[in-house]
């Protein structure tokens, strides 16, 4: 039985198409993986699903009936529901309230509380969806969050569910108990649409595969009888090849943290305790459950934070009056965890972005003027160098994909070459083709001698790309460990809580 047909679906915005003809039907019990590289047309076309944008051509069939164009409460009517990348939950509200929110009639004086609760805990027992309905939100975990999520979209009785990047900030066992749930889902009828860059979950978890490509629809393939390479060739229109890791000698200290605390600062983890030392030609990658402490050591090391106790030091002198600035000035760049809300500033233009931490120094400032010219030629140099898909140095930021802002990112923390490379989930959200490109930049910067912190909760990254891994949970840094001296299980561990961190 086929619940959801997509006819023809033809998106534009002025010149550029962004999805062109796209046709795919989804059956009942059944998962498409949705692929597609940064910019493929992916969010475009779950935002005409979901009534956020109006198709120029094209149709949307929901369980045999047509779906109003630009309307959201029908697509909620018609038993669609979604769980984005970033949850949309309130932190002061109990589970039931954040589940309930939006379900009642504004004419009901209250709601019912007992109704609400019977109905949840139903849900919970028949998904394997455990989660205690009076809890407050703020104190539940990532994968617990995510199971709240999941349990809004079947309160509200959704039949077709769709999940954006759902394993993003996940430890492997989160990931595996989503994974045991969404069988469940399917055994019970549920049609998902699992939109993913991590080949090797929509190898494990779908059906059949879609993958776009430019906007349009590039290929389609039962899962069975295709694999991992043939999926990544037709997302990016070529064979992709990781980069190898070559043995690079370790060089002096660079930057240490000597029994670092910092002072509690909003809702995340704040750092106990911790030591750590980042060499010359070496990658450390850093795990963790994201609110672990991760934060507070990248403002350390970026300037933003200072410690409350201990020691820092940057090749092996002492630092006091910590700033970005001086950050900065000590050759520290910085590739930032969230490229929408720090990274980028999304009105401004793509010149005035890569030349945002330096436009007081040399080439961009002369005489206390800013030399436009050489801003404009330095803007122009990395959309050619880092293949940046962008209509001009003048286009907004914001009207770029999220992979090509992230190469813009890479390009200027990278030009010119610094010493230290603090690296915040510089992968998070792209694809295969972006990953691959943005893992072979860090490993050059450490064959020219910089230090690379890489903060992941990718654990394939970690193990892939760092010389030494430690572990963050709860502020505290597990003791290190070489290449290949942890199983992903046993950081999985570690990231989870369940194993002993370093003193």
């Amino acid at each position: 039985m086929t619940v959801l047909r997509l006819s023809g679906i033809t998106k534009r915005f002025g010149p550029l198409v962004a999805n062109d003809d796209i046709s795919f039907d989804l059956k009942k019990g059944e998962v498409i993986a949705l692929l597609g590289e940064n910019g493929a047309g992916k969010t475009t076309l779950m935002n005409i699903l979901f009534g956020h944008y109006v198709a120029d051509e094209g149709n949307i069939e929901a369980f045999g009936q047509l779906l109003a164009p630009g309307d959201p409460k029908a697509a909620l009517a018609a038993g669609i529901g979604m769980v984005h990348q970033h949850f949309t939950l309130a932190d002061n509200m109990s589970v039931l309230e954040n589940i309930a929110l939006g379900t009642e009639s504004l004419w009901r004086p209250r709601l019912d509380r007992s109704l609400a609760r019977r109905r949840i805990s139903q849900l919970s027992s028949d998904f394997g969806l455990a989660v205690e309905p009076d809890a407050s939100v703020a104190s539940l975990s990532v994968g617990e969050r995510q199971r709240v999520e999941i349990l809004k979209a079947l309160y509200r009785d959704a039949r077709i569910l769709i999940l954006d990047e759902p394993t993003a900030v996940l430890t492997p066992a989160e990931t595996d108990a989503l994974f045991r749930t969404l069988k469940m889902l399917v055994a019970n009828g549920l049609s998902i649409i699992f939109i993913s860059h991590k080949l090797h979950e929509v190898m494990a978890v779908s059906d059949r595969v879609l993958v776009l490509r430019s906007g349009r629809l590039a290929g389609e393939r039962t899962t069975a009888r295709t694999t991992r390479r043939e999926l990544a060739t037709l997302m990016v229109g070529q064979e992709v090849t990781p980069p190898k890791v070559a043995g690079v000698a370790r060089g002096e200290a660079l930057f240490a943290l000597e029994r670092v605390s910092t002072a509690p600062l909003g809702s995340g983890a704040f750092l106990h305790d911790v030591s750590l030392t980042l060499f010359a030609g070496e990658i450390v990658g850093l795990a963790g459950v994201s609110g672990n402490g991760q934060a507070a050591l990248a403002g350390l090391i970026a300037g933003t934070e200072n410690p409350a106790s201990g020691k820092m030091l940057v090749r092996g002198k002492l630092v006091g009056g910590w700033s970005p600035r001086a950050a900065l000035d000590h050759g520290i760049a910085r590739i930032p965890e969230d490229r929408h809300a720090v990274g980028t500033i999304g009105d401004m233009s793509v010149t005035e972005n890569v030349i945002a931490e330096r436009y007081r120094s040399s080439p961009f400032c002369r005489r206390g003027f800013l030399d436009w010219k050489a801003a404009k030629h330095f803007a122009e140099g990395l959309i050619r160098d880092y293949d940046v898909k962008c209509p001009s140095p003048e286009a907004r930021i914001r009207l770029l994909s999220g992979g090509n802002m992230q190469k813009l990112i890479l390009g200027r923390a990278l030009d010119p070459e610094p010493a230290i490379v603090l690296a915040n989930q510089p992968a998070r959200g792209l694809d295969v083709g972006a990953v691959a490109y943005v893992h072979g930049k860090l490993l050059d910067a450490r064959a020219r001698g910089a230090a690379v912190l890489l903060i992941s909760e990718d654990l394939e990254e970690i193990v892939a790309l760092s010389d030494r891994i430690v572990v963050i949970s709860k502020g505290r840094l597990s003791a290190p460990s070489g290449r290949g001296e942890r199983t992903i299980g046993e950081i999985g561990e570690l990231m989870a809580g369940h194993s002993e961190v370093a003193a």
